[in-house]
């Protein structure tokens, strides 16, 4: 398989789109292709946000935020310690038809859930009255636009289900 650039993991307007093309960056002593959702949420609500965050501090910051050094994905702990920082108005949901009420309500935001079965983070905008933008979802839909109950029918399948909303 050939490995894609990191640039080619943008969309034209800045969004991080494609996890696969981070293996060049280490995240919690992994290849980021593998492990490295988490940041990418983070670093698309922030670029959504206005700020202009660099890819590879993201990832560095996060990694620092976690208590053991070790294999793994993004904790919610280190999620909420991130966003604080830097989305200090976000507001946590659990369940799923809790989280994606609130996430339907707000302008954008981050999901935890599990896709398949692994746990994920992805990152989403509103882009019209009942249309959002989702970034990294799975392989396939790395930028894709629908609605939050068809997202929600589509992905959210199982498992405890987390949502981090700005209104």
């Amino acid at each position: 398989m050939e490995k894609k650039a990191l640039e080619q993991g943008f969309s034209e307007d800045g969004y991080i789109t494609d996890q696969d093309c981070f293996s060049s960056i280490r995240y919690r002593t992994m290849p980021a292709d593998w492990n490295g959702c988490g940041p990418i949420a983070a670093y698309n609500l922030r670029r959504w946000l206005g700020q202009e965050p660099e890819i590879r501090e993201v990832y560095r910051e996060m990694d620092a935020l976690h208590r053991l050094h070790a294999p793994g994905p993004t904790t919610m702990r280190v999620m909420r310690l991130y966003l604080s920082r830097y989305a200090p108005d976000f507001r946590e949901t659990e369940g799923r038809e809790a989280a994606l009420a609130a996430a339907a309500g707000s302008r954008a935001g981050i999901f935890r859930y599990r896709e398949g079965q692994e746990p994920h983070f992805i990152s989403y905008i509103r882009t019209g009255e009942e249309s959002f933008r989702f970034f990294n979802v799975d392989d396939g839909l790395e930028d894709c636009t629908m609605s939050m109950a068809q997202f929600g029918e589509e992905h959210l399948k199982g498992g405890l289900v987390i949502a981090l909303t700005l209104e």
